[in-house]
């Protein structure tokens, strides 16, 4: 876009145009909320059509720029491209609007769902739709691990700091703990420091180190603590949002007993067969736990950290997009986030797959996901309703 097109270069005393800038994000950024299905993929390539080819707001090279950091944060990517744009757009203001649009209507729709879940949980409907939906999930899941790991593991290094990962992981070791060790191996690794076989023995013996870190606290419920352990997870969560699933097991589930297997894997499935970012299974959490000021205190907690860190990192995109250390941490810890999505998906496979017909869905959504390109969302749906169907005949 040429300045001296944009509204925000005209009189500051003309109010009308310099809001119309917001007026645009909010419109799209609403509309893209609430038919953003299908995860952060495709919720970016919806974008680059939106403000690339059609409204030609930024070039493809802008574009790929601002998408190119936002794999060099932690958090949403998706959400976190949104609050990009919006930046580009309108300055601190455009950051705010364009995000803030992008999350509500998923976070309305899923703190709806969380309402019904409290008070309609035990009736055959939702439980029906959640027991068609939990088999598909984990297909989708398998399907987003299949396509990630070619481009994530691109050398025998990171293969192993992979497998290592798998393994601390499964005997208990903390999450953190293994994507920080597993950044800074491959760190080593290409910068001659270290040699390969190092990084089974570095991780293994983190294993006690970090089972004595990640030992089970039983924490008192508050909505400040649920702020900031939502906070801290969306501080430090590298990679897919179904990396996500690692971190809620492990501070809800494990460590501080808020929430059952079951109950994390209802969220996760709600997550799925809504719009928008995946992270609002934050506001479903939140709304199990203390209601709507639980399901606020864990919107904004998870949410806040994106907006900070694209706020700071539009002043280094260029030093860090030249960084090459930078780079082989990023590989390495890309690369544990998918361990750990894999570690999970087994855990939580118990939860879901139940009897022979889930194990079927199972097994056909992934043959329909991987063979026929399926798309996910329209097969979400059909499980909710095999589900449903198959609790009325009961």
């Amino acid at each position: 876009m040429d300045r001296d097109d944009s509204p925000l270069e005209r009189e500051p005393g003309s109010a009308l145009p310099a809001a119309s800038p917001l007026r645009e994000l909010a419109a799209l950024f609403l509309r893209l909320g609430v038919t953003a299905f299908g995860g952060p993929a495709a919720h970016i390539a919806m974008m680059e059509d939106e403000v690339v080819r059609r409204r030609r707001w930024l070039s493809h090279a802008e574009f790929l720029d601002l998408l190119g950091m936002t794999n060099l944060i932690p958090g949403p990517n998706s959400t976190e491209m949104a609050i990009h744009i919006g930046q580009q757009r309108a300055g601190v203001r455009g950051l705010l609007v364009a995000g803030s649009a992008f999350i509500l209507p998923a976070a309305v729709i899923t703190g709806g769902l969380g309402w019904a879940y409290v008070r309609y949980g035990t009736q055959p409907g939702l439980r029906g739709l959640l027991y068609g939906v939990k088999p598909v999930m984990i297909a989708v899941v398998l399907q987003a691990l299949i396509g990630l790991a070619p481009k994530a593991i691109k050398s025998r290094s990171l293969l192993a700091i992979g497998l290592s990962t798998a393994i601390a992981v499964a005997f208990g070791a903390n999450e953190l703990l293994c994507l920080g060790l597993a950044g800074l191996v491959e760190l080593g690794v290409s910068k001659r420091l270290a040699a390969p076989p190092l990084v089974f023995s570095g991780l293994g013996s983190s294993s006690a180190l970090a089972a004595g870190v990640a030992k089970v606290v039983v924490a008192p419920f508050s909505l400040p603590a649920l702020f900031l352990v939502f906070a801290k997870i969306g501080s430090v969560l590298f990679g897919s949002g179904y990396v996500l699933l690692a971190f809620l097991r492990s501070d809800f589930v494990e460590q501080r007993h808020w929430l059952s297997e079951a109950q994390l894997l209802d969220a996760v499935a709600i997550g799925q067969v809504t719009p928008g970012p995946v992270f609002t299974t934050a506001t479903f959490i939140g709304y199990l736990l203390a209601g709507p000021a639980g399901a606020s205190c864990a919107t904004l907690g998870i949410f806040l950290p994106a907006f900070v860190f694209v706020a700071l990192s539009g002043l280094v995109l260029p030093k860090i997009r030249r960084s090459e250390a930078l780079g082989a941490i990023l590989d390495g810890v890309n690369v544990a986030s998918l361990s750990l999505m894999a570690v999970v998906t087994l855990q939580l496979c118990r939860a879901a797959l139940v009897d022979l017909p889930t194990v079927l869905l199972a097994a056909a959504s992934a043959v329909l996901l991987l063979r026929f390109k399926l798309n996910s969302t329209w097969l979400i749906a059909m499980g909710a309703l095999v589900g449903v169907a198959s609790q009325s005949f009961r």
